[in-house]
């Protein structure tokens, strides 16, 4: 193989790479943005129920009825 060829090649190789790596960081920042998301639906969810919990009374430490 010549100089030439092997220089095509290895740029070639590295299009490709950085195509991939585009494509990897892409994914990973779409990734990032949900899980940001499932983390503000999470909280808002976990304030809700401590606010539904309050108003009907619920005290979490509260012991079952004796018949469990």
């Amino acid at each position: 193989m010549d100089v030439d060829a092997r220089i095509n090649e290895l740029e070639s190789r590295l299009a490709f790479q950085d195509d991939t790596l585009q494509a990897l960081n892409d994914a990973l920042v779409a990734q990032q943005r949900l899980l940001e998301r499932v983390q503000l639906q999470m909280a808002a969810l976990i304030k809700r129920q401590e606010e539904v919990g309050s108003q009907f009374g619920m005290a979490e430490d509260e012991a079952p009825p004796p018949h469990y």
